[in-house]
């Protein structure tokens, strides 16, 4: 079936932690089953990281939609001076 995501920009600023919930990536595929969609993280963030909170300072470069309703799932901002405000999308 067709594939439909939403997603809102997370906007963190040097040294912030945010946790992605369902506010941010949501998707869709038509199915019952969302807990079987996968993210892939295509352009990871520049001053930063995705995480899986059990494994911090390990990036990851995909997790599932069960991750994020678990809370499981963070963008990290590197702490890099200067670097300013940084947007996932």
């Amino acid at each position: 079936g067709d594939i439909v995501l939403l997603t809102k920009p997370v906007t963190l600023t040097e040294g912030d932690r945010v946790t992605l919930t369902t506010d941010v990536p949501v998707a869709t595929d038509g199915t019952s089953k969302p807990e079987k969609l996968l993210y892939a993280v295509s352009l990871p963030p520049v001053h930063g990281q995705i995480e899986h909170i059990n494994y911090p300072g390990v990036p990851i470069s995909s997790y599932s939609q069960l991750d994020v309703v678990a809370q499981k799932v963070s963008d990290v901002h590197d702490n890099c001076h200067g670097a300013g405000k940084e947007s996932l999308r």
